[in-house]
């Protein structure tokens, strides 16, 4: 089945934020070996397709904005989303285009497809360990420390576009 990836139009269908051929791209600029040596683009597919699944369970609450549409499939396209990175003119906000999926986002999406070729995104979670003896090598881990896999990469391209992603979106300025 072919990969149906959001364009902008809040595609009811949609299973990916990001198409194969730019997600290739994407890695080939970056000296991503790994992607090029998946088997096969029907590969390459399933991945975007857990990377957009991750997304939407991770973050999907965190989102700034709205979904376009109540029948879209993924959470982008989105509305009334504001660029941080251009900041705020007195009371007017610059928001995100709600008919496109940022690159940003297109981008964490193959990083995390990329990923996801090394195991589960979210892995089942098990009782944690406390302490690990391989020989003689003993390794003791903290009470209540982290089970789950975090991808500080992902979260900082998409920090812009969660609700607190870090900065506000209005500036202050003192005279």
């Amino acid at each position: 089945m072919a990969l149906i990836v959001e364009d902008g139009t809040g595609d009811p269908d949609a299973e990916s934020y990001i198409s194969v051929s730019d997600a290739t791209a994407y890695h080939t600029a970056r000296g991503n070996a790994a992607w090029a040596a998946l088997a096969s683009d029907t590969v390459r597919e399933q991945l975007l397709r857990k990377a957009t699944e991750y997304m939407g369970q991770v973050y999907g609450e965190a989102w700034a904005g709205y979904r376009v549409s109540s029948t879209q499939a993924l959470d982008w396209p989105r509305y009334e989303v504001p660029r941080r990175d251009i900041g705020a003119v007195g009371y007017l906000l610059a928001f995100w285009a709600s008919d496109a999926v940022p690159e940003a986002v297109q981008r964490a999406c193959a990083e995390l497809a990329l990923r996801a070729a090394s195991g589960d995104l979210l892995a089942d979670l098990g009782q944690p360990a406390i302490e690990k003896t391989v020989g003689p090598i003993t390794v003791r881990y903290a009470e209540g420390a982290r089970q789950t896999k975090r991808y500080p990469a992902v979260d900082g391209m998409l920090t812009p576009f969660l609700k607190a992603g870090g900065t506000s979106a209005i500036q202050v300025v003192r005279a």
